[in-house]
């Protein structure tokens, strides 16, 4: 396993930074409040990391999805765990990447924005976020790293974290574990 640490903005309430840890890794191992389960609008479950973390969760994970039916791109919402080791799961949902001209990057940024919301208003201590969007929707990493920087910087900076100390970026490959590396030690 791989590891990047960093302290990345201030946590207003607390006066001292959050800890960014970028790993090299299996998101579901994770021993955090939430993890984050990059899906599509109607929570399907159906391929990649989602259908992985719906495995491992267990049927009412499906369940409780069904319930919200929809979730927009750039939103998230946030259920149990379930069968996960994470109490929570926050289901993202980052754009399909076309060509950088149909309003990706402001989306994915919402999607990130979204994700640190529900983490403040849970009162949650530690997330793990994959690389939304970098898998079938096709966002090329590098574009997206900068993206995810810039945005959780200035998220943090100006809205606090409220009880939030541990953001856990978690990229399986190791192609994408070396870009988010380079993009957040510069």
């Amino acid at each position: 396993m791989l590891e990047l640490r960093l302290n990345l903005a201030p946590n207003k309430e607390a006066s001292r930074p959050v800890r960014l840890i970028i790993l090299q890794g299996d998101i579901i191992q994770q021993q955090v409040d939430a993890i984050v389960n990059p899906t599509d609008e109607i929570l399907s479950g159906g391929g990649g990391l989602d259908a992985i973390i719906h495995q491992a969760a267990g049927p009412r994970l499906r369940a409780a999805c069904n319930e919200v039916r929809s979730c927009k791109t750039g939103e998230a919402i946030i259920t149990p765990g379930f069968d996960l080791a994470a109490k929570y799961v926050i289901h993202a949902v980052g754009p399909v990447y076309i060509d950088g001209e149909h309003n990706e990057p402001e989306l994915l940024a919402r999607c990130y924005r979204s994700i640190l919301a529900l983490a403040r208003k849970n009162n949650l201590a530690s997330i793990a976020i994959p690389a939304i969007s970098t898998g079938v929707f096709k966002y090329p990493c590098e574009e997206a790293a900068q993206v995810v920087h810039s945005t959780l910087v200035q998220d943090l900076t100006e809205n606090g974290c409220g009880s939030l100390h541990e953001i856990k970026l978690i990229l399986w490959e190791q192609e994408k574990f070396n870009i988010y590396k380079k993009v957040f030690s510069s």
